[in-house]
């Protein structure tokens, strides 16, 4: 049975020790466009090993699509850290029910890597989910709510 359905695919995220000089490198020799640079200085993260995490959080997308790179900028020893493990992290699927597609995935065999909130103080997991396979892809399920926020920010008007 599909729960993800490849067609909302919509970007690849890529772990980056500096974000700047990323998008210098890649907007330079791939022909890309960047939107604003966003900061969350509390973003939240929750999984299995570290429970529920407030990282500051640095990350652009390429204006470019229909599929964008993202650039994750994150602290030392967290899940968005590229200073050691640089390159592909995952790729981003719109989904208009996460927490139903999460709990699939689950029951199918994926584990849950990280979450918005914590699922056992919420019903559910919240705007995103991080899930991979035993093949080792990790999939980052985004509600598909907040694509109209993330259209006008691809284009500059948010």
């Amino acid at each position: 049975m599909q729960m993800v359905d490849y067609q909302n695919l919509f970007h690849v995220g890529i772990r980056v020790p500096d974000i700047a000089d990323a998008m210098d490198e890649l907007g330079n020799s791939m022909g890309v466009t960047w939107a604003a640079v966003r900061e969350n200085p509390a973003q939240t993260l929750w999984s299995p090993e570290n429970g529920l995490q407030e990282i500051h959080l640095k990350f652009v997308y390429s204006a470019e699509g229909p599929q964008h790179i993202e650039l994750l900028e994150g602290p030392p020893d967290t899940f968005w850290d590229g200073r050691g493990c640089t390159g592909a992290h995952h790729v981003g699927v719109w989904s208009n029910d996460v927490a139903s597609d999460t709990d699939g995935l689950i029951a199918s065999g994926w584990t849950l890597v990280g979450a918005q909130v914590d699922p056992a103080e919420h019903n559910g997991y919240g705007m995103f989910t991080y899930l991979q396979p035993p093949t080792g892809l990790i999939v980052e399920l985004v509600d598909s709510s907040v694509r109209p926020h993330f259209e006008q920010w691809w284009a500059g008007t948010a």
